[in-house]
């Protein structure tokens, strides 16, 4: 699903954000990626959606090596990935149904299909009651369950979700971690970053955490490892 072969990422102003790096991460897994700021978190997931490209080394994910990868194709490769921000990043001037609908509208899906699909994610996350509100009628939790929808509405097969709880209160973000071992237990690999140490510790999955670019840990059911 997802393999990295010693992989570095130097940066033109001669940061090192990963130092060489091997990991294999199969179809199906929940995976946190854990580690102090500036670990090399971020660049490793960007790496995984070919948002940057890999100094050294080989990135293998879905099949497809993202070092070979040629610009004009990592658009149609990245329809296969779902991405979670944690400031939403929804279109204000959409409703919730037409923010779901655009990640459908741009493959140019039937209306038919658009409809079906949009309405039952909706469904999943608990806003099909609310598919005709605009975000700032949402409140924090329900725009950060829109944008699990439309990072799911395609069907990935795998979702990222970058600290997807961070601007939450506890009690949302433990409903939006319900939806994503939801979307987990349908067959969905799920990686997410997250400085959330009570819940990497409360909901046991693999844990990666990085630190100075390097994998330091990886353990099937692990704990956060760090102070808050």
């Amino acid at each position: 699903m997802i393999t990295m072969k010693d992989v570095y990422k130097a940066y033109p102003n001669g940061v090192t954000a990963l130092n060489g790096i091997s990991v294999q991460i199969d179809e199906g897994e929940f995976v946190y990626i854990v580690g102090p700021s500036g670990a090399g978190k971020s660049t490793f997931v960007k790496l995984i959606l070919r948002e940057t490209k890999a100094t050294s080394g080989q990135i293998v994910v879905q099949s497809k090596d993202l070092t070979k990868l040629k610009e004009r194709k990592v658009p149609y490769f990245r329809r296969n990935i779902g991405v979670v921000f944690q400031d939403f990043k929804l279109l204000p001037q959409l409703t919730v149904f037409e923010n779901v609908a655009f990640a459908l509208e741009v493959i140019e899906e039937s209306k038919t299909v658009i409809r079906s699909r949009v309405m039952n994610v909706l469904e999943m996350v608990g806003l099909k009651n609310k598919a005709r509100f605009l975000p700032n009628e949402l409140s924090g939790g329900e725009q950060q369950r829109v944008t699990i929808a439309r990072a799911i509405v395609n069907q990935p097969k795998i979702v990222i979700a970058d600290e997807p709880t961070g601007n939450l209160d506890p009690e949302t973000s433990w409903g939006i971690m319900r939806i994503f071992e939801e979307i987990n237990a349908r067959g969905t690999t799920v990686l997410m970053a997250t400085h959330s140490k009570e819940i990497v510790n409360t909901i046991k999955k693999r844990v990666i955490a990085i630190e100075d670019g390097l994998i330091v840990r990886d353990e099937a059911r692990g704990d956060y490892g760090y102070e808050i």
